[in-house]
């Protein structure tokens, strides 16, 4: 006996099946959260630092929701996403869950390092996410680690190891995303950007302009939704195949 729908597919794959527009009803809260908190961004809202820690819990929901379906559901790659997830949430609230802390810088590089670490494990290890090597334009992801650690070093004074490792991490994901193709590279393209800009916004504040800031949230928001949507259709489509071949 199976969770199978009528038609061979769990609800989960008849989802992934049936197109983005269904498939994406699971993020529409997460969605929601994450215009709401750029546009509080962008006009200054006092909101924006609350809502903000809305977003990953938001995204792990949207997870669960679309994964619920999946038979046999893929625990292992639901849980290296869903730790990911949770790191990134502690690293968006690094100044109010570690104020112990002075800075709050080493305690956010520390956690979505982490949090890559997962993501990079999961696009590496996980059945079904890589669709082959790694693409020839991956290549220039290597040439973006190098300019981005060349112009923020001279800027990076204490911290400069773990940039270079954190650095490392990042391009890492985005790198191991584009084996991935289609929605998680590009979720690994725009989590790249957002921390590129952040990056910039961190140690060279003086020279970024005031609108930054929104631009960083929302290519992150885009990033982590991204990432996380393309993973769970990924798994729900791999587990569709056997039961419609079958």
């Amino acid at each position: 006996m199976t969770d199978a729908l009528p038609g061979g597919l769990s609800a989960a794959g008849q989802r992934a099946a049936a197109g983005p527009t269904q498939f994406v009803l699971p993020f529409v809260p997460y969605i929601a959260i994450s215009v709401v908190h750029v546009a509080f961004i962008v006009l200054g809202n006092p909101l924006a630092g609350p809502t903000k820690l809305l977003l990953m819990p938001l995204l792990a929901v949207g997870i669960l929701w679309a994964s619920a379906g999946i038979r046999p559901w893929p625990g292992r790659a639901l849980s290296l996403l869903l730790l990911g997830v949770l790191f990134s949430w502690l690293g968006d609230g690094s100044s109010t869950f570690f104020p112990m802390f002075e800075d709050e810088v080493p305690m956010m590089l520390a956690c979505f390092g982490i949090a890559h670490v997962c993501y990079v494990l999961l696009m590496w290890r996980g059945r079904g996410l890589a669709r082959g090597g790694f693409p020839k334009w991956a290549l220039g992801y290597v040439a973006a680690y190098i300019l981005l650690i060349a112009l923020l070093v001279p800027h990076t004074g204490d911290l400069t190891i773990p940039v270079v490792f954190y650095g490392a991490l990042l391009v890492a994901t985005a790198a191991f995303a584009a084996r991935c193709g289609g929605v998680i590279a590009w979720g690994g393209f725009w989590f790249l950007a957002s921390d590129a800009i952040l990056s910039f916004r961190i140690f060279t504040a003086d020279a970024m302009p005031d609108w930054t800031s929104g631009a960083v949230m929302l290519t992150y928001t885009l990033g982590q939704g991204l990432i996380a949507a393309g993973v769970v259709r990924a798994l729900a489509s791999r587990s569709a195949a056997p039961a419609s071949s079958g």
